[in-house]
């Protein structure tokens, strides 16, 4: 009877402890699950966590500013502590970029070596002051100790030979102070010799260049891969390489966060843009917390393909009373998108080093705007890959290509060999459709969607556009036409795109190009499954795969028809 008792007790015991083991494993699970779904200052938590929109805060700094006697040092250091300081306060890391008149000023290296070096990274602004020059043994020819002009303030002013003495005597002032070179170095724009010898000497690994704009500070960069970042041509900086060996393997990364629709177009007829960008300074974009926050939204919601990205944050030129509106809101709404899994905020080195381990080549991406600042009617998208890059632009129910333009890495940049002799510096690719440089305010060039109709040429008609990334390097558009039209299908690529129209009655489609300007159209001939085309001294072809040009019949430039209802056009050189 005893042993049967203590059989029974053992077996309770036993069932009690079987009981318990999982009870504390399903504890352990739910906390686990628990600690896995809350929200980490540190973590992100995007649903596609291989598409990550990543934020890059830099602030760049400078230790005079020539342009206005009220900006003084003080001034201009208090503007780069206030900016510290709020990013502090919402556990935001970021870069500070540091031009050389501002390294050597004690008070910017105690407040950054003050900073936590696990979200913080302090690396190089790379414009050209006076005492840059003079350290290396050069003479300087600026009008002040800083001056923003491309043939002084820039390394475009200066012979390669010059240009590493300056790179050599920055890198070794900043180690000593330190204690290491840095990672990233951007500039409004850096030549292909500059970077390639910071990367092969110093060991970069990250740069970025400023966002598209004609005209604007006495230089122009028109038709490049207009956002995220790309590997650049050893030709020429501002060229995507095609293929690895002849590329860079440094990631520039475009700036600003430039306004997808309305950037494209300001400035129209006048010799250079506006600005309309995430700066905050700027009271109608970037100091605005409405555009801010429609900026943002079709950041995290619109298609990017392989990772969205954005810079934001400001020069410390720019200083803190104009500024301090526009950051003081951007940065929380960083902080709580972050918290909520929605972006990654990281510093310009680690984004730098995540694209290299992921891309050898530049990637296709996109930026895709879903719905219109202020209620307005326009979309937009933006494609691009290592060859070309693409935008389609709906407004009012009618579609058209606002700009496509090739990339060419056997291209040389002026500037690689030969220092600028001129206070303009010019950075273009080979352009097939140009709406801005093509247009009048009164009259916007395009490739236009359009059909013939009872005699007549109308555009098409259609409504709000479904865009995907059905798989990688494709972005997929499909637009319902209006009217029992069916739709028009597109299918974009690195190489090529392909526009099919599908469904619904008959349609006799096509697309037309239109210009207010000709005389400096690029095209050669045109024949039925080519055009050729000129520019920068370089031919270049664009082939219709499936498909028909034709030759102007009225006042457009030329027209492609399809063929089995199908335009299929090939951009790759």
């Amino acid at each position: 009877m005893y042993k049967n008792v203590k059989a029974k007790s053992l077996n309770t015991m036993h069932n009690y402890l079987k009981l318990s083991v999982c009870f504390l494993t399903l504890l352990c699970v739910i906390a686990c699950k628990t600690k896995q779904e809350e929200p980490n200052s540190k973590t992100v938590l995007n649903k596609e966590a291989d598409k990550p929109k990543i934020v890059n805060i830099i602030n760049f700094i400078r230790d005079i500013e020539p342009r206005d006697e009220a900006i003084t040092k003080e001034v201009l250091f208090e503007t780069t502590k206030s900016q510290v300081e709020i990013m502090r306060k919402y556990d935001l890391g970021g870069t500070f970029l540091l031009q050389y008149d501002a390294l050597m000023d004690e008070r910017y290296q105690e407040l950054l070596k003050g900073l936590p070096v696990d979200s913080f990274e302090i690396g190089a602004w790379w414009e050209i002051p006076q005492p840059l020059v003079e350290k290396a043994g050069l003479e300087w020819r600026g009008r002040f100790p800083w001056d923003w002009h491309p043939d002084v303030g820039f390394s475009t002013g200066y012979t390669p030979k010059e240009r590493e003495q300056l790179v050599d005597v920055y890198m070794e002032d900043f180690k000593k102070i330190f204690g290491y070179y840095p990672k990233s170095v951007a500039s409004w724009f850096i030549d292909a010799h500059t970077l390639n010898y910071m990367y092969e000497k110093y060991d970069i690994i990250a740069s970025a260049n400023c966002k598209d704009q004609y005209g604007t500070d006495g230089y122009t960069l028109w038709g490049g891969y207009w956002n995220q970042a790309y590997y650049p041509s050893k030709l020429n900086s501002y060229m995507p390489a095609q293929n690895a060996e002849n590329q860079i393997p440094v990631p520039v990364f475009r700036m600003l966060g430039s306004d997808p629709i309305y950037q494209y177009d300001t400035g129209l007829e006048h010799d250079r843009q506006g600005v309309i960008s995430m700066e905050p300074v700027y009271p109608r974009s970037g100091g605005s917390e409405q555009w801010v926050d429609w900026y943002m939204k079709n950041f995290v919601e619109g298609e990017s393909m392989q990772y969205a990205y954005v810079q934001v944050g400001q020069e410390n030129s720019f200083i803190w009373k104009d500024v301090k509106q526009g950051f003081e809101y951007q940065m929380p709404l960083f902080a709580k998108l972050r918290d909520q899994g929605k972006i990654k905020v990281e510093t310009l080195a680690e984004t730098g080093a995540w694209f290299k381990e992921n891309f050898k080549v530049t990637p296709a991406t996109s930026v895709t705007v879903n719905t219109d600042y202020e209620n307005g009617n326009k979309k937009t998208v933006w494609f691009n890959s290592k060859n070309y890059r693409v935008n389609l632009l709906w407004e009012d129910n009618t579609l058209r290509f606002r700009d496509i333009h090739l990339f060419d890495e056997s291209i040389q940049s002026s500037y690689l060999e030969d220092k600028l002799e001129s206070n303009q510096a010019l950075f273009f690719t080979q352009p097939f459709v140009d709406g801005y440089l093509w247009s009048t305010a009164q009259k916007l060039a395009g490739l236009r969607f359009k059909q013939e109709k009872n005699s007549k040429i109308i555009s098409l008609k259609g409504e709000d556009p479904i865009i995907t990334n059905p798989k990688e390097g494709r972005l997929e558009i499909v637009w319902p036409l209006q009217d029992d039209n069916g739709t028009i299908k597109m299918e974009i690529d690195e190489d090529k795109t392909q526009i099919t129209h599908e469904g619904g009655k008959s349609l006799d489609w096509f697309l037309e190009l239109t210009v207010a300007k000709t005389d400096d159209l690029p095209f050669q001939s045109i024949e039925d499954h080519k055009i050729e085309s000129l520019y920068q001294g370089k031919t270049y072809t664009v082939s219709a795969l499936k498909g028909k040009f034709s030759k102007p019949v009225a006042d457009e430039v030329f027209r492609i028809y399809p063929e089995d209802n199908v335009i299929k056009l090939n951009f790759k050189q």
